[in-house]
């Protein structure tokens, strides 16, 4: 198995941007594609992005898409999240999750076999 744990959240003005980075310790990282969800309090757990094992595909969620970049270094088993243009109702608690190659890369949160604890992104307005 791999252990995802999250870094990079903090408090930001809205307009401003933060990386997230990702750290997988234990099996081989490439053999995982890497997804970016949040969770906000009360709200149920959103999709943001996700990427391939080799980096030959992203996919984005309608919250952030134009706004947030996905990328991985396999070399340094970590996966990121760039966000830019952030605002308010992007607080939350972001979350990384890595789901086996041998399937697709999803969309979905239950698709996902490890999960990191998260970290918490707060926009001031």
């Amino acid at each position: 198995q791999v252990q995802p744990v999250e870094s990079g959240g903090g408090l930001v003005q809205a307009g401003g941007s933060l990386r997230l980075s990702c750290a997988a310790s234990g099996r081989t990282f490439s053999n995982y594609h890497m997804g970016w969800f949040r969770q906000a309090p009360g709200k149920e757990r959103e999709f943001v992005a996700a990427i391939n094992w080799n980096s030959g595909g992203t996919y984005y969620g309608h919250s952030m898409r134009g706004r947030a970049t996905i990328s991985r270094d396999n070399a340094k088993n970590t996966v990121y999240l760039q966000m830019n243009s952030l605002k308010p109702e992007d607080t939350a608690l972001y979350y990384c999750a890595a789901r086996d190659r041998s399937a697709y890369y999803s969309s979905n949160y239950y698709e996902y076999d490890y999960w990191g604890q998260g970290t918490q992104v707060t926009v001031s307005s």
